[in-house]
């Protein structure tokens, strides 16, 4: 009886061992992942970078579209309804036009390099989204393996135990046999 106890807590200290070294090994596998999503690499803008992202957020808003339009309405108004000296864009309005087409000659490349600093950023969080599920995949892995282990062990403690009943059959049956 007292090696069967012995036994029985040996083979829980090696269970115990088994599920320790699972988890070293899971502990190891995520520490990259982790240092990676904790400190991710600083971003740092130029100064033409900062200018870009400004001009591009502006360009694409409602303040500068409906300013734009008010700016060219009254450009408009002006030139037509003064006299001729004081007008500095006459009718096809050519100055106008030159500048127009100035501000898209400019605003096209800036908005261009904001797009390109859009697509790093957003290519960096897919591969956080990626070490994320890394890291959980990572999880689940240790959780099957600690869970076979332990089906592993119960298995055979199942096995243990009817071997030892099919002994304990067996003594009363020679018992038995014996007595008669």
């Amino acid at each position: 009886m007292d090696k069967d106890v012995k036994k029985l807590l040996q083979s829980e200290a090696e269970q115990v061992k088994k599920l320790q070294s699972i988890v070293e090994i899971a502990i190891e596998d995520e520490k990259l992942i982790i240092e990676n999503l904790l400190n991710p690499p600083k971003d740092f803008l130029t100064r033409g970078q900062k200018i870009s992202d400004k001009i591009a957020r502006f360009g694409g808003s409602w303040t500068f579209i409906i300013s734009f339009f008010i700016v060219l309405i009254l450009w408009i108004i002006y030139n037509t309804n003064v006299s001729t000296q004081a007008e500095f864009d006459p009718y096809p309005f050519i100055l106008m036009n030159l500048i127009l087409s100035c501000i898209a000659a400019l605003q096209a490349p800036i908005i261009m390099i904001s797009q390109n600093r859009q697509e790093e950023k957003d290519r960096k969080r897919s591969e956080n989204d990626y070490l994320i599920n890394l890291k959980a995949e990572l999880e689940v892995r240790s959780l099957h393996q600690k869970i076979d282990l332990l089906l592993e062990d119960q298995i055979k403690t199942l096995f243990d135990s009817q071997a030892k009943q099919l002994e304990i059959l067996k003594s009363i049956q020679q018992k038995l046999t014996t007595t008669k």
